[in-house]
């Protein structure tokens, strides 16, 4: 099995499993009609990978490789285990990734690029593929850059990429998990009860947990909250209409004057 087709492997399994849950144990209610949610979600997943398949010739796994034949970046450089080497580049890559999700936020144009996710009014495991195609650009050159930095062994990226898109997948999804469950998985990973209040209408909300897969980051630099205040609210203020679920719409709001 090559490397692509055991990444898509996974994901389409995640994928299932995570549509499977929310249909059985779903969270919360929906607002929007999920066809016309799916259609829009899905279509950016396919721009987003035209964008990538025609702009680069090379993707993570790639630089990898380049950076081990040029030896390039931290690892190439230094003698430690293979296994030592694999653990501290898919941590330094997580830890990459998280400060990459505070920038979106936190710097105007970024985050005009980074609304189109957040503007999703009904969360569940789809919405992890909201991107908006610039954004998708924008975090493959960043990731390109980290992995070269790091001279990150092949085996943590092809790891790491499939973690990225089964977490994506799992703290979007719109499933209720037990609380004998979710109590113990908050002190270690992102659950999808913790991710949601990522995607309040709050400000001050939305401006906290920012990790992908472990909570650790989100509590090391002080930016997790356990609960909402209140009632929970998703996408953004200023968008509760069904725009959100067209995608030329979805396309064109980082260009919107407002």
């Amino acid at each position: 099995m090559t490397e692509g087709s055991l990444r898509l492997s996974i994901f389409l399994g995640v994928l299932i499993t995570m549509v499977a849950l929310e249909s059985l144990f779903p969270a919360r209610e929906r607002v929007q009609k999920r066809s016309s949610r799916w259609i829009t979600n899905f279509g950016m997943v396919v721009i987003d990978t035209l964008a990538i398949r025609i702009l680069f010739p090379i993707i993570a796994v790639g630089a990898a490789l380049w950076a081990e034949s040029q030896g390039l970046g931290l690892f190439n450089v230094t003698n430690l285990p293979v296994w030592a080497e694999v653990a501290l580049a898919i941590i330094c890559l997580d830890l990459i990734i998280y400060w990459q999700h505070v920038a979106f936020h936190r710097i105007p144009v970024l985050w005009r690029l980074h609304k189109v996710h957040h503007v999703d009014r009904d969360l569940d495991a789809t919405s992890g593929l909201r991107f908006h195609p610039v954004e998708i650009v924008l975090s493959m050159l960043i990731k390109m850059a980290a992995v070269v930095a790091l001279g990150a062994p092949v085996l943590a990226v092809i790891i790491f990429e499939i973690a990225l898109n089964a977490f994506a997948l799992f703290n979007h999804a719109n499933a209720r998990l037990p609380n004998w469950l979710e109590r113990p998985l908050r002190q270690i990973l992102v659950t999808p009860k913790l991710h949601r209040i990522h995607h309040s209408v709050i400000e001050r909300e939305t401006n906290t947990n920012f990790g992908f897969s472990v909570i650790w980051w989100d509590k090391i630099f002080r930016t997790y909250t356990d609960k909402p205040d209140g009632n929970l609210t998703l996408g953004l203020s200023e968008h509760q209409t069904d725009a959100p679920s067209k995608l030329l719409w979805s396309l064109a709001l980082p260009f919107r004057r407002n």
